[in-house]
Formats: C-alpha cells, sequence, structure tokens
C-alpha cells in the first residue's frame, strides 16, 4: 500500500472564466456528442428527403394531426403515416430575437404554425423569404426542403406563395 500525505491534483490552465464575483458566475465551454434515435418518427425524416412533409391520422377517428404521433389524443388509437399538402396558410407567427447557439447567426428568424386544408391541427416552422412587415395571418405560404438535410426538424421550412 502506498500512502504519500504529500499527493496532489495536477493543476492544468482550463478554459474556466469569471465573469462575475457576486454572485459568483464562471464560463466553461461544454462539448458533447449527442446520440439520439428517432425511433419511431423514423419515417418522418426519411420522407423529408424524398420532398415530403408527413403527418399521422388516426385509424379509428380519422383525425389528422400535423405532426406526427403514433396514437391519436382523440381516441387514443394508432395512427397511419399520412402524406401533408406542399401548401398552407400561417395561422400565427412569431419573430425570435434570440435563439440556441445554431439560430444564432440568423436571428431575428420567423417561427409560423401553418394550417393546412384537411389537417386537424398545425405545423410549427421557419419562414425565409419574408420581412416581418410582409407577413399576415392567413398568408399562402409552401413547404421546402433543405437539400443537404441535417435530419433535424429545421430541415423542413415554409416561403410565401408569391403575389
Amino acid at each position: 500500500m502506498t500512502i504519500n500525505p504529500k499527493a496532489r491534483i495536477e493543476e492544468t490552465e482550463g478554459s474556466r472564466v469569471v465573469t462575475n464575483v457576486d454572485p459568483l458566475i464562471v464560463k466553461e465551454h461544454y462539448e458533447i456528442d449527442y446520440l439520439h434515435s428517432y425511433a419511431q418518427d423514423s419515417e418522418f425524416f426519411r420522407q423529408i428527403g424524398k420532398g415530403k412533409l408527413m403527418g399521422s391520422k388516426c385509424r379509428k377517428c380519422g383525425y389528422v394531426y400535423a405532426t406526427p404521433r403514433g396514437h391519436c389524443m382523440m381516441c387514443g388509437s394508432e395512427t397511419e403515416w399520412h402524406e401533408l399538402p406542399k401548401e398552407g396558410k400561417i395561422h400565427t407567427y412569431t419573430t425570435c430575437y434570440s435563439g440556441s447557439e445554431s439560430f444564432l447567426n440568423e436571428v431575428p428568424f420567423h417561427l409560423v404554425m401553418v394550417e393546412f386544408k384537411g389537417v386537424d391541427s398545425l405545423f410549427m416552422g421557419r419562414l425565409i423569404g419574408a420581412d416581418e412587415d410582409d407577413i399576415s395571418i392567413g398568408m399562402d405560404v409552401k413547404v421546402r426542403f433543405r437539400r443537404n438535410l441535417h435530419f433535424s426538424a429545421t430541415d423542413v421550412y415554409f416561403v410565401p406563395s408569391g403575389p
């Protein structure tokens, strides 16, 4: 057995920066690789790559969801995949002046809730190609897909349908 009462933890230069003393605030970079399974939603992302926006439809009551789900929130029955229209209307919107790290270079950006004909719920996505003063409730929009997929919800976005 080795006993060393003079042992010390190794001291290294770190990336911590103290930004405030009272209360003490310490800034430190943090990075991880995150593994995530889309599980039952995998088909949603695969179909985006084929230029299709998929929701789901209840097999029993027929309720159509713009955001896919495995079971109906109305009756509890299983749902099936349902292709959504490529055009819709803005139900409501907001302009975001801050965002997560991945959106910081895009602020301000516009988020819209889109309603589709024959669909009972709304779909949220970014609207590009319009200034805030040009956006209105009821405005016609078209679905677009990122060409180089990130397999993220942001692979789907909307543009104005035009004059």
